[in-house]
């Protein structure tokens, strides 16, 4: 059951969850504004010093400050986001995607999860041991409005501000499965790009002109062949320049967690070669790979297609350049191209990221989450981005990524939900991780 503080706990996240802060574009930009002055309150309640900062057009920053009695104490950077996704069908959900509903020891809501949820009892508990004057670090709070629509303004702030920290807690990710909470040392960057290839005016038919007039759909299929990985799944050596060997605590983990073909097979997803089940986490956290994700052009008629629309992915591991790669991409891409093919291409891009698990603060770290939840956490690398921990690993702060989700906490899906056992574990361990950061 839960106790005092663990009540109070929940009646303000459920305050929080109320506001619909979406950013995905069916929302209110009122309620986002609302969301973080909300945020900027607990952290003023709490005696700390704090504004919202908008960097251009962007939704508020929440950027503030909760002082250690101790001048000289280290400072703790701790980083959430507001911002949620939209509702999606509402039908579908079981309550109000806005009305908080606790059922069957779960907290159902948008957002209940991913991330106020997450991050939730990492605020409320620096504000309670700053109130009663229990703090042992200096806490800069940083909380963003943009994450679920990739903004830059927390990338921006991050990048301006030259007082570092001696470590970052970002609580947006989440546990192997129940009995395994993680710290994830490694984070793959992305390359996402876009591609457009134009042969003609219009489309033409292709039995008057098959054989004669280029195609822009195959002027496509050459080009993407130049860079898909080979029928094993390995990208070309030059796109897998430069990437680290992972750490012999990464690979000790590994050997804790869900083989590859449990974890392909709980999704309905096949593997890509024999060898990919056994291979699971190296290929999906320390190793590149590419994917198309989209295409467009033509018509189920006998067409030549005049013009093609493309995206393609290439995930950076660790280790790896995002300007490099997306600039040998481009190259790739571009000299598979057939003669007379007009082809436009643009990137998103963003690092990848890698934290030592030996250094100080991760070895603090680990100690902390397993002292607060009885569990040795693992040591993990995850195949997806988190745009701040590129940007605070490239400002040289040790950044430990964690949490307590689950996958059936069903983030950005109707009835959205997180564990109040999740809620427990996250203020245990970040009472804990505070605490141990001290000794840095």
């Amino acid at each position: 059951m839960f106790q005092a503080m663990d009540d109070a706990l929940l009646s303000e996240l459920t305050d929080w969850l109320r506001i619909p802060s979406i950013s995905t574009g069916e929302g209110d930009p009122a309620e986002l504004e609302r969301a973080a002055q909300w945020a900027a309150d607990k952290v003023r309640a709490a005696g700390g010093e704090v504004e919202l900062v908008r960097v251009g057009e962007g939704n508020p920053l929440v950027v503030g400050e909760l002082r250690a009695a101790n001048a000289d104490a280290p400072t703790v950077l701790i980083y959430g986001h507001y911002d949620v996704q939209g509702v999606g069908d509402e039908t579908a959900w079981k309550s109000g995607p806005f009305e908080p509903e606790v059922r069957d020891g779960r907290l159902y809501a948008r957002g209940a999860c991913d991330d106020k949820g997450n991050f939730f009892p990492l605020l409320h508990t620096a504000c309670a041991m700053a109130s009663a004057g229990e703090l042992p670090v200096n806490v800069r709070v940083l909380i963003e409005g943009e994450e679920e629509v990739g903004g830059e303004s927390v990338a921006e702030w991050v990048r301006a501000d030259d007082r570092g920290a001696d470590a970052a807690i970002v609580f947006d990710g989440g546990m192997e499965d129940p009995e395994t909470p993680s710290i994830t040392v490694g984070l793959r960057g992305i390359v996402h790009t876009h591609i457009t290839v134009r042969t003609a005016r219009r489309d033409l038919h292709q039995g008057m002109y098959g054989g004669a007039a280029l195609n822009s759909l195959n002027a496509l299929h050459a080009m993407l062949s130049a860079v898909l990985p080979d029928a094993e799944g390995r990208v070309r050596p030059e796109l897998a320049a430069d990437t680290a060997e992972p750490s012999e605590i990464e690979r000790a983990s590994w050997a804790r967690l869900a083989p590859g073909e449990q974890v392909l097979a709980e999704v309905g997803a096949r593997p890509l070669s024999p060898s990919a089940p056994a291979e699971f986490r190296e290929r999906t956290g320390a190793l590149p790979c590419v994917d198309i994700n989209y295409i467009e052009a033509g018509s189920p008629r006998t067409v030549i297609a005049a013009e093609t629309k493309a995206a393609v992915t290439l995930r950076l591991a660790p280790g790896q350049s995002a300007a490099a790669m997306q600039a040998e991409m481009e190259r790739l891409l571009r000299e598979a191209a057939p003669d007379g093919a007009e082809v436009e291409i643009t990137h998103h891009a963003g690092e990848p990221s890698h934290f030592d698990p030996e250094s100080p603060a991760l070895r603090l770290a680990g100690e902390a989450i397993e002292r607060a939840t009885g569990m040795a956490p693992a040591y993990t690398s995850i195949g997806g981005s988190i745009p701040v921990v590129a940007d605070l690993a490239a400002a040289g702060i040790p950044t430990i990524v964690s949490g307590f989700a689950l996958a059936d906490d069903d983030i950005h899906a109707p009835n959205e939900s997180y564990r109040l056992e999740s809620l427990r574990l996250g203020a245990a361990a970040s009472r804990e991780l505070l605490t141990a950061f001290a000794a840095l």
